[in-house]
């Protein structure tokens, strides 16, 4: 009997390479490289390859969310703050002090972690730029590898685009929608119709009462001292609902330059004709006709 050997399988592309957010960022994983890359809505602070810290300006950092709701107070993180160099260590300090029991500090520090890293993994229009740190990072606070984190990128977008796909909400000033107008769809030119008043639960209630005109999705999430993303989740769900829009912005139109000579002897209207001497008699003896009626 013969034996037929089965050729082994093609190489397949592996679909989580191929999504990558971030090709820098991935080869920096694969080089266990220890520094800081910096995008255009955040930063990324990796030992070894693997992401230990992220900041944003569109997410409230671990102060906030350690401070907002009791889990520590205010002055404590102020005082560690100013004893130590940057956030990490700073809360490994309180760590250490025994002001701050470990799994809430984790908890909080995961927390910021993702949540940052979400927007800095947005798509940007500028290339990132990576600071190589030789000096490796001992802390004890915990890592996520640079796949994981942006595995959960792609399951917070695909959420948010599932409640509501029009992601200016996300960013701009957000305002209070007619209530009983609701727009179908992002479309611009999709027709409105009415909606039913759809109950607000009260976790999406308090995010509705900070809603101005002003305020973005990140100020509220500051206010209430919750993550960015779970407001996000809230404002597009109330935008589904029909309780608010993000204010479109203001087109300025710039004023038109003044004519030049040329411009304005065309904008004149044409000269009349020269007044000729039988035209002077002829107003003449219309006068005169005048003066005999």
């Amino acid at each position: 009997m013969t034996m037929v050997r089965t050729p082994p399988p093609l190489p397949v592309r592996d679909k989580a390479a191929a999504r990558a957010l971030s090709p820098m960022l991935n080869r920096l994983a694969e080089e266990r490289a220890t520094g800081v890359l910096v995008r255009e809505h955040g930063t990324l602070h990796l030992a070894e390859g693997r992401v230990v810290h992220a900041e944003s300006p569109l997410a409230p950092g671990l102060d906030v969310l350690l401070t907002a709701h009791g889990t520590l107070a205010t002055a404590a993180w102020q005082r560690a703050a100013a004893a130590a160099e940057g956030p990490l260590r700073a809360a490994e300090l309180l760590l250490e002090s025994g002001l701050l029991p470990a799994g809430a500090l984790e908890l909080c520090h995961l927390d910021a972690l993702y949540d940052a890293g979400y927007f800095a993994l947005a798509p940007s229009s500028t290339p990132g730029r990576f600071h190589y740190d030789g000096a490796p990072r001992t802390g004890t606070l915990p890592s996520v590898p640079v796949v994981a984190l942006e595995r959960e990128t792609l399951r917070r977008r695909l959420q948010l685009h599932r409640l509501w796909p029009e992601p200016a909400a996300d960013t701009a000033p957000l305002i209070r929608a007619d209530p009983l107008l609701r727009d179908t769809g992002p479309a611009p030119s999709a027709p409105a119709r009415p909606a039913r008043r759809t109950p607000v639960a009260p976790r999406q209630r308090a995010v509705l009462d900070r809603v101005d005109g002003t305020r973005t999705a990140a100020d509220i999430a500051r206010e209430l001292g919750r993550q960015a993303f779970h407001t996000l989740v809230d404002v597009r769900r109330l935008a589904a609902a029909g309780h608010l829009r993000p204010l479109a912005p203001v087109v300025s139109v710039p004023p038109a330059p003044p004519p030049t000579a040329p411009e304005q002897a065309r904008n004149l209207p044409p000269p009349l004709p020269p007044v000729t001497d039988p035209d002077i008699a002829l107003l003449k003896r219309l006068r005169d006709a005048l003066e005999a009626l």
